[in-house]
């Protein structure tokens, strides 16, 4: 579906560990700077999209989470849509509501992402991303998993898989050694990703983690599970993101200075495929590009999924920055970089800002929507046009379970 939206005002808290505030208070602070942006009021807003993951299983808010948020800041009579698909619920709610004000049913629309994952028992929050795989398959993934490590020799990932950490950083160290053996990337290219992305971050006052690190300190680092050291896993954490999307017609009335176009959004789900065919990534991107009338090479950044950093090595290659294999060479480039031909994760990524799991994907269009309009502070990326949102959730056979990318334009 091609889209006909506009980005009017977008709202994030900081993302962290916040053992005092739970998802009434990031979220309805996110919710009321993004109204406050848009130059509207609570009154203005005729429907809201609001996602969250993991919410069921951590705090046992179920069934009306969305509700909650917004009744907290005194938002009622509102249709309500609760979102819920993995880490790339946010996007999905994203992408339901533009699709929705691009049908013509609403004028102006909320999307919401958020998440309390801080908790006193670790062991619960690192069990709630079980419920991201084939249950019925868990086993037999953990098994797969583990005979993974030990043929490659990796003692770390041969154990506490889902334990001490989540799951799923077994799952991208797997595809990593992958990587590595066919195509020869090494684990330096994947400390390189973390250094980028933690000077990114550190130029980001809302980001999780604001410490610079070197390629090197990454390397030193404690390995989790080979081949990733610590700095190349996204942390956990609280937090929320917020949008409010309009009609041209609003927008046009409104008198927006500053439009952002949602240019393209993609939403699909994995499927059983060789290891040679397209994947899902690969698909939805070139839909994105075909929406929008552009190709990778008229962007101006782009926010990654790299909750891993292995995995902003395979996004680079998904969404066409470069051929298969050649991630680790573009991030040795310099070109992923502030200052390089396509910046990449410049909020500082999943693996710097933080990856509050039903947040992410709306905290991805925050970045793009203040770089295009040129508030990006320290972080700016000089004449911003064009922005890409790569969100995935999930996983089933060698795939994400979900994928969302969104394009967004200057208008």
């Amino acid at each position: 579906m091609k889209m006909n939206a506009y980005v009017a005002g977008v709202g994030m808290t900081t993302f962290g560990r916040m053992m005092d505030r739970g998802m009434k208070s990031t979220g309805g602070e996110a919710i009321e700077t993004a109204i406050a942006d848009a130059g509207l009021q609570k009154s203005d807003i005729q429907a809201a999209w609001m996602s969250n993951a993991a919410a069921g299983v951590l705090t046992g808010q179920e069934c009306i989470r969305g509700q909650v948020v917004l009744r907290g800041i005194g938002m009622g009579g509102l249709p309500v849509v609760n979102v819920e698909n993995a880490c790339a619920s946010a996007s999905t709610a994203f992408n339901q509501a533009c699709a929705m004000v691009t049908a013509g049913a609403y004028d102006v629309v909320l999307a919401c992402g958020v998440e309390k994952m801080y908790l006193e028992d670790k062991a619960k929050v690192f069990g709630a991303f079980m419920g991201a795989v084939d249950v019925e398959q868990l086993k037999s993934i953990l098994d797969g998993l583990q005979k993974s490590a030990a043929a490659s020799g990796a003692t770390e990932a041969s154990k506490s898989a889902g334990k001490n950490r989540s799951m799923f950083m077994d799952i991208y160290a797997a595809a990593a050694r992958g990587h590595m053996e066919r195509y020869g990337t090494t684990i330096e290219h994947f400390a390189m990703v973390s250094a980028k992305n933690a000077y990114h971050g550190s130029l980001n006052p809302r980001a999780q983690f604001r410490d610079s690190l070197t390629v090197e300190e990454v390397l030193a680092s404690p390995m989790i599970a080979e081949p990733l050291t610590r700095p190349m896993c996204s942390p956990i954490g609280d937090g929320a993101a917020a949008v409010v999307i309009v009609s041209e017609r609003k927008m046009r009335e409104l008198g927006l200075t500053r439009p952002v176009r949602v240019a393209a959004s993609v939403l699909r789900s994995g499927w059983d495929h060789g290891p040679a065919a397209e994947g899902v990534a690969e698909v939805c991107s070139r839909e994105a590009f075909e929406q929008a009338g552009i190709g990778p090479g008229d962007l101006s950044l782009v926010e990654l999924h790299d909750a891993s950093a292995p995995a902003e090595i395979m996004g680079y290659e998904s969404i066409g920055l470069c051929a298969k294999g050649e991630g680790g060479p573009l991030v040795a480039s310099g070109a992923t970089r502030l200052g390089g031909r396509v910046p990449v994760s410049t909020s500082g990524g999943l693996l710097r800002k933080g990856h509050p799991i039903g947040a992410t994907g709306i905290a991805q269009i925050v970045e793009i929507t203040e770089q295009i309009q040129g508030r990006s502070g320290a972080r700016q990326v000089a004449g911003a046009k064009a922005g890409l949102s790569h969100n995935g959730g999930g996983s089933i056979g060698t795939d994400a379970a979900a994928q969302c990318v969104s394009i967004l334009t200057a208008a």
